[in-house]
């Protein structure tokens, strides 16, 4: 059939039309259901000639060179067609061209597998951007989606919100953090694989984008694909099993079109220990036809997941319990309990009215709605010990620190034998204390972000003749939320006390003096409530230029920002600035970039791209402790971001290549980290907000991705990063902590200690490995099975340092002046870099389809680490030791006490896929 679908083309190509236009138009068909496919891209190869079928099918093209070429029409879900015609000074009709649904279905793999495991971890080290990667054909992105994901690899070595994840137009990055919270569409894959991916500072026709470019989901009934396809997925990475189904019905001769999508994700245990997984979502979009040049859109969007957590553990915890050990939880009435569970539930709808105004001019205008909440639970124990087993004075390393070995032996072994949380001992505690006559010494509590983000604006594209064309939006997002903690489970007990029992008075004590000594019970709110309240008004403006040798774009933005926290408690420490508004801290930015692409023959381009940006901060790093007071970060400014890359693109029938060399400065950055620190000021411990600003971070590096299509059905592939991510400067540091007489004892002013600058300049940035490789093939055989296996390469993999052992605190006594015994040479050495030790690891994928009475079978399984690996893929320098002498001290131990905490990647993992379609 495809032969002669293909005879038929170049026997219309042969006869084609008397007018002398320059033309090249068709039809493109679905080959069963013989309806017109809408968004078919139809290029002409090696040119920028490119047109997208309307709702009837039709593509026209105009303005090329004369000669042979290859036409090329791509849609994701049917096998890309390669047409060769004869181009000249006539109009070449091609009528009616079939395309024919893909068979081989592995897209799976990339938005639930990569994207949804691990995204958002409170401690960002699983932060990854593969989701943002999926969509994408560029070979070096495909690689680190499908292979270097696993091991927390980052593009340019930049934080995933730089990417920007789009829904229908409408920007879903939070304004908390700027990170895509891919949670809320986890599980929907089947309707959301109608993607634009624009990489890097490239343009897009829907937004500015950031420095690792757009990726926008189309929702759209009308372009779903028609039909009925349910899968079923098994894997040992997050969850175990996975249910999906969906139903299309594509356009209705009643101008109606409609989409449901639904799916399921459970599991008991994950790769780690008591990572327990439930996740439901149900999804809706219904499209009208109002005329031939206009339509609307709803689209609802539903996506429940709770997922228990994994903690971060030194190395001689990982020594005792193996990789797999997780702190968090301990045996309830014979089950696995885990305390720290993250909830997302922030269901979203959005309506989208789509204007063709002219064939040339459209303007697409959205309205979104998102509210909900986000949840993360945790143990609070203002009357008890610390639960966690692997707490440090449960260790084997604080016994053997005093010399008592006796004590490291039991230790050690209580470790081994059960090292979990003890609920009966906490059910215990609370019991006997309600007998007492006592609150609780524990409960289990959710830290909750209440969010309401209202979200509306208008996209305008137009076709100012076959070569320019504009594009433009306005926006304005507001976003209101609320931050408290709510209990949820008194554990046994009868009510907990509402205080802060590090406060040195009675009054400091009190989380909120305007409710004193309240005692709580389920359901209840305590601790912080406060709300964050943020405006954005954005627009930008982009011209495209399309030409036989060059193309070249410009892009502008504009932004007003502004955010505001109000408090609503009165806290005890914070009694003059924690209740009611802040003063609002307002921003203007603007940014601008540009790129060209020059051919210099079909096969070879040189792509050159360069951008200024200026950025807010972000919510999370306006406020230095939004949970207790309104304090503005000191000295708070945009970020200033240059950024370009230069790329070289050679294409021929046998391989595709890019090699792409990058150089990113940012400039008055802003981080906040809290800890516990000991050795502040001398001798004193606090728990402290570290607040580091006027950060210059510089990123460069080389990227390579190689394909050679050997044979017909046997492809071999690689690519590579090569990049050096440091901090390009000495930043500026300052504590701030409750203004108690421990504060005071350690140096501080009403809460508030400078130590100057912190000596960070060229330590390397913790953004994963920092090198990168990846070999393998690929066979596709004729008979539809398919296999394929990598060898990939990681080095370069620092831990992240501690900003406070770089500063004067770290050699100054509590008299200010220096130590004593302070050796250059030997805190030259302790504060080194760890640097983790290089790894490889070999991953597999293989699939088989079918066709059966015109219904598509698909299935296919991967095996990533395959050999079963163990490395450390992340990790952070605890703040426990500040100063020299008492990081000389831990450090000389055999077992330190507060060594570096780890991240390790997971052993071999596996992801299997059934799919029907019908």
């Amino acid at each position: 059939m495809k032969k002669i679908v293909m005879a038929t083309c170049l026997l219309l190509a042969s006869f084609s039309g008397l007018h002398s236009q320059g033309v090249v138009k068709g039809i493109v068909l679905d080959n069963n259901s013989k309806k017109p496919i809408k968004g078919v891209l139809v290029t002409i190869k090696n040119t920028s000639k490119n047109h997208t079928t309307d709702l009837n099918g039709n593509f026209i093209i105009k303005n090329f060179q004369n000669g042979k070429a290859v036409l090329e029409l791509k849609l994701m879900g049917y096998e890309t067609q390669n047409i060769p015609i004869e181009l000249s000074a006539i109009t070449l009709d091609l009528g009616s061209i079939f395309l024919f649904k893909e068979v081989v279905e592995n897209q799976d793999l990339s938005l639930i597998t990569l994207s949804d495991d691990e995204l958002n971890d409170d401690a960002s080290a699983a932060d990854n951007i593969s989701g943002l990667l999926q969509s994408s054909k560029d070979i070096f992105l495909r690689t680190a989606a499908y292979e270097f994901s696993s091991s927390f690899f980052k593009i340019k070595g930049l934080d995933s919100g730089n990417g920007k994840v789009l829904i229908n137009g409408i920007e879903m990055n939070k304004i908390y953090d700027g990170r895509a919270q891919w949670s809320n569409w986890g599980g929907l894959n089947d309707v959301l694989r109608n993607q634009e991916f624009r990489n890097g500072l490239s343009p897009s026709d829907v937004t500015f984008g950031g420095l690792l470019g757009a990726t926008n989901m189309n929702t759209r009934a009308s372009e779903q694909r028609p039909g009925l396809r349910v899968s079923y997925s098994s894997s040992n990475r997050s969850y175990q099993h996975r249910a999906m189904a969906t139903y299309a019905t594509g356009m209705l001769k009643n101008n109606w079109a409609f989409t449901f999508s639904g799916s399921g994700r459970l599991g008991n245990e994950g790769f780690n220990d008591a990572t327990s997984y439930k996740a439901y979502a149900v999804f809706t979009s219904v499209e009208k036809k109002l005329n031939d040049k206009s339509s609307i859109n709803f689209t609802g969007i539903f996506a429940l997941n709770r997922r228990g957590k994994s903690s971060p553990n030194t190395q001689e915890v990982f020594d005792l319990k193996g990789i797999k050990y997780n702190d968090y939880w301990g045996f309830l009435d014979g089950e696995k309990r885990n305390s720290r569970i993250k909830e997302v539930n922030e269901p979203i709808l959005m309506l989208n009215h789509y204007w063709n105004i002219t064939e040339k001019t459209s303007i697409n205008t959205n309205i979104a709605y998102q509210f909900g909440k986000i949840g993360n639970s945790r143990i609070d124990y203002n009357g008890g010990a610390n639960p966690s087993a692997a707490y440090y004075q449960n260790l084997p390393s604080y016994f053997l620190r005093n010399n008592d070995f006796e004590g490291a032996y039991n230790a050690e072994n209580n470790f081994k034998k059960d090292g979990q949380i003890n609920w009966n001992r906490i059910f215990d505690a609370n019991k006997t204390n309600e007998t007492a006559g006592l609150e609780n010494a524990y409960v289990l509590y959710e830290d909750r972000n209440d969010d309401k983000q209202f979200t509306i604006n208008a996209i305008l594209n137009t076709e100012v003749n076959d070569n320019v064309s504009l594009n433009g939006k306005i926006e304005y997002k507001q976003l209101r939320s609320q931050n408290f903690a709510e209990v949820i489970d008194l554990l046994g007990g009868v009510g907990y006390l509402d205080i802060d029992p590090f406060g040195a008075t009675e009054d400091e004590k009190q989380n909120d003096l305007l409710n004193p000594n309240r005692v709580v019970g389920k359901g209840d709110q305590f601790k912080y409530n406060f709300n964050l309240n943020s405006d954005i008004i954005s627009a930008f403006t982009q011209a495209q230029f399309q030409y036989h040798k060059i193309d070249f774009f410009a892009a502008l933005k504009v932004t007003s920002t502004t955010h505001q926290r109000e408090g609503l408690y009165k806290n005890g420490s914070f009694s003059e600035n924690s209740l009611g508004a802040s003063e609002a801290q307002k921003f203007i930015d603007y940014g601008f970039k540009m790129g060209a692409t020059y051919k210099i023959t079909g096969r070879h381009l040189v792509d050159i791209n360069a951008a200024y940006i200026t950025e807010a901060p972000t919510l999370r790093n306006t406020f230095s402790n939004s949970r207790e007071n309104n304090n503005v970060v000191l000295s708070l400014q945009s970020e200033k971001i240059i950024s370009t890359d230069v790329s070289y693109v050679y294409r021929s029938p046998i391989i595709t290549s890019k090699v792409t060399a990058y150089y990113t400065s940012v400039k008055d950055a802003t981080e906040i980290s809290f800890y516990f620190a000991d050795g502040v000021g001398g001798d004193n411990t606090a728990f402290v907000q570290e607040v580091l600003s006027g950060i210059r971070k510089k990123h460069l590096g080389l990227e390579l991705g190689i394909e050679a299509q050997i044979t017909s059905t046997f492809k071999l592939k690689g690519a590579a990063s090569v990049g050096q991510f440091t901090y390009d400067n000495n930043p500026d540091l300052y504590l701030t902590t409750e203004a108690d007489t421990e504060s005071l004892t350690a140096g501080f002013v009403d809460g508030f200690k400078d130590f100057g600058k912190t000596n960070l300049e060229n330590y390397k940035l913790a953004a994963g490995p920092q090198n990168a490789y990846s070999v393998g093939f690929e066979y596709r055989d004729p008979s539809y099975w398919w296999c394929g296996a990598t060898l990939n390469f990681f080095s370069n993999t620092f831990i992240d340092v501690s900003p406070l052992n770089r500063s004067r605190n770290f050699y100054t006594d509590d008299d200010g002046l220096p130590f004593l015994e302070y050796d250059n040479e030997i805190a030259k050495e302790l504060l080194t870099q760890e640097k983790f030790n290089d790894y490889s690891v070999v991953n597999f994928v293989g699939g088989k389809s079918f066709i059966i009475n015109k219904h598509y079978i698909s299935f296919f399984v991967t095996v990533n680490n395959l050999l079963n690996k163990t490395y450390k893929s992340g990790g952070f320098e605890q703040g426990r030791n500040a100063n020299y002498r008492q990081l000389l001290e831990d450090k000389s131990l055999d077992k330190p006490v507060f060594g570096n905490k780890y991240w390790y990647g997971r052993g071999a993992t596996y992801f299997l896929n059934v799919s029907v379609s019908f």
